[in-house]
Parts: C-alpha cells; structure tokens; sequence
C-alpha cells in the first residue's frame, strides 16, 4: 500500500519537542507516573505500586487484558469484552477497521479537514473518497444536509470525529441519530474516532453517546492520549460488533501482537481512577479557554476564532498577511512556540490551537505569540485584503 505523507505529523515531527511552549497540543497536558499513583488512595498506594514492581514485562493478552476490557465495555450499551479490541492507541484502531471493512472501489465519506488518516488511508485502500466538509462560513458545524447529498447507494462507509480535530466542531446527539440513520439506510457502517470522548468544554455541548450504542453499524474508537493524559502508553481501543473486532485481531497479528503489560496495566488504574483525571481536565481547560478568550480579546484587530464546542481543538484566524506555514515555523524557531499550520488542514491564514496544555505554560504561550505578531507588524506584514 502507497500512502501520501503525514504533513501535520511529519511538521510536528520537526518542531513539538523542541519548544518551551506547546500550545497546539492535541491533547490534555499529560500525566506522570506519580500523577498516576496519586490517584489511588494512601492507604492502597504502597500495595499497587508494588504490583507493578513485580509485573512480569513478557506479551500480554492479544486483545488487551479481560480487565481493561471489561472496564471499557461498561461505558457502552449492550457491550461485552468480546466487543472491545485494545490497541496501540487510536491510530491503529482505525487503520485495522478501514483495512478490515474496506475494498478497492468502495465509496467512503470521510470528514475535512481532520486528522489526515481518516481519508489518507482509505484513499491508499483505493476507495472512492467523498469529503465531509466543515467550513469556516457556517461557524465550523457539520452540514448533514450535505452528508446526505453525498450519500450513495454503493456507500460501504462514513467516517467521522466528533469532537473534531481541528476545528472543535460538534455534533449534538440528535444529529449523531442521523448520521447512524443516513448511514444505515444504504447499508453502510459508521466509524466514529470518539479521540475527545469525556473532554466537556464550559459553555459547550453535552456529549452526544457513543455511535457504537446506536445500532451494529456503529463503530467506536477511543484512546488514552487524549482525554486521560496518556499518550506515551500508546493504549486505545475499538468498540465493534464482535465479528469486525475479531477479524481487526487477526489483522494486528501482523502489525503490532499485542498492548505492552505494562501499559495496559496503568491504563486499567487511570480508567479506575477517571473522575479524578475528569475533574483535573476539566479545570485545566477553563483556565485556558478563559486566557484563550482574554488573548483573542486583546488582538481583535488580528486574532478571531469560533471557541471549541467540546474537544480541546480549535482554528484561530489571523489577520496578518503571511501564510500560515510560514508564521507557525517562525513561531516555533524564534519564539519556542507551537501553533499548528492551518495549511495542514486546508485552512490558509488559519492556526491550530489547544487549550489542554498546563495553563501557566499555555499563558506564557500566548504572550509569545503576540511579541511575534507584534515583530510582523513592525515589520511592514500589513492586514489581509478580504478579512
């Protein structure tokens, strides 16, 4: 299979681990190993940390431990262990459900912008892809009108991510409804990367249920990176009909085997422990939406965006005319600060921000950001034609 490069990916590759301020994150600001512990109450703390001491680091289940697969199914309707693939993160979960549910010729929808793997490697199947557009002019809302304009008898499968990467765009729950109902009326399963699942946004929507609860074509996709804080495990997970979930096994016998021992194991003690990680997410990101909102404020002149709806993810617009490649690796090599291109996502004169990095660091950030477009503006770098 031929794949075109992963540009976001391979930008961020580049720059994010040499910057003092990451404030395009697409995640929540991540946990450490003592974070995790501290999560368990004293009084059992000494006796779990000595159960991971004495963990044997040799293969694990190939489906992820019974555990954490019957602590995730809980969170579902009608979803036993036997539904639930854990996975190296969300990433491999749906390349093993695209690989799985699709052929050559088959016609897919797929949302746009998004995260570049949700068309890219449908595309390499050799699909017929349709995109879903979210678009700038109607304040970043899926048109459902359109999905089904685009809808066709030969659909074999639509994609989508709610909340979306990059926009914060949201579907409430009676539009999930719809879209599992459009889907099914020609036969077509729906693949939802749930990615910003339990990350709520002050002011912004309630979280709509999971797709896989609407119906057997409904597929989940979930991970630890983004809302617990915990990339670094590489732990996601599918929720699927147990047919598709055991065929993605047979696939990932020659890809991956199996989850690490010990990354399961502190997946299941987070997913234990998860109201606390909820609280602290939830406060992390009313402070940053908050200096978000006081930032774009202070720069109307220059700066506006349409705040995320649920997610961390959000396209700020910049009034300033240098293309969005060029000020984000300005950003990053002068100021030490990451600001997604929005040329990544097919949005000039847009920047990717998120709002789940510490919030002290997410300050500082900012006020980096403004000293570069004030250095522009005194540089002659004048406003936009149309703004």
């Amino acid at each position: 299979m031929k794949i075109e490069p992963f540009a976001l990916e391979r930008w961020l590759t580049a720059h994010e681990l040499n910057v003092e301020y990451d404030i395009a994150e697409s995640g929540i600001f991540p946990l450490s190993a003592r974070d995790l512990l501290d999560l368990i109450p004293e009084g059992e703390r000494s006796s779990a940390l000595q159960r991971l001491l004495d963990l044997r680091l040799g293969y694990s289940e190939a489906t992820g431990t019974l555990k954490l697969r019957t602590l995730l199914a809980q969170t579902y309707k009608d979803c036993g262990p036997d539904n639930i693939l854990v996975t190296t993160g969300a990433i491999e979960a749906n390349f093993l459900l695209f690989n799985v549910l699709l052929s050559p010729g088959d016609h897919v929808i797929a949302p746009y912008p998004a995260y570049q793997q949700l068309y890219s490697v449908p595309r390499a199947l050799g699909c017929d892809v349709s995109l879903w557009k979210v678009r700038h002019d109607n304040g970043f809302h899926f048109d459902l009108d359109e999905l089904q304009h685009l809808l066709r008898p030969q659909t074999r499968l639509v994609v989508i991510n709610s909340p979306h990467n990059p926009t914060g765009a949201m579907l409430t729950a009676g539009e999930i409804q719809r879209v599992y109902n459009l889907a099914h009326s020609v036969g077509a399963s729906v693949v939802s990367d749930e990615a910003y699942r339990w990350l709520a946004v002050p002011g912004g929507y309630q979280s709509p249920p999971p797709m896989y609860n609407l119906g057997p074509a409904g597929i989940s996709v979930g991970t630890f990176s983004k809302p617990f804080g915990l990339p670094g495990l590489r732990i996601g997970w599918m929720a699927a009909p147990a047919k598709i979930a055991a065929e993605c096994w047979a696939m990932r016998d020659y890809i991956s085997l199996s989850p690490g021992k010990l990354n399961d194991a502190l997946a299941v003690l987070a997913f234990e422990h998860r109201k606390k990680i909820v609280q602290r997410n939830e406060a992390i990101i009313a402070a940053n939406l908050s200096a978000a909102n006081r930032w774009i404020a202070k720069h109307a002149d220059i700066l506006s965006w349409t705040p995320p709806r649920g997610g961390l993810l959000a396209l700020l617009r910049y009034n300033i005319d240098i293309a969005s490649l060029d000020l984000a690796n300005k950003l990053a090599e002068e100021y030490s600060v990451l600001l997604a291109p929005g040329s990544a996502f097919g949005f000039e004169h847009h920047l990717r921000i998120g709002i789940g990095q510490e919030p002290s660091i997410f300050e500082a950030g900012l006020e980096r950001a403004s000293a570069c477009f004030a250095s522009l503006q005194a540089d002659g770098y004048g406003p936009l034609q149309a703004w």
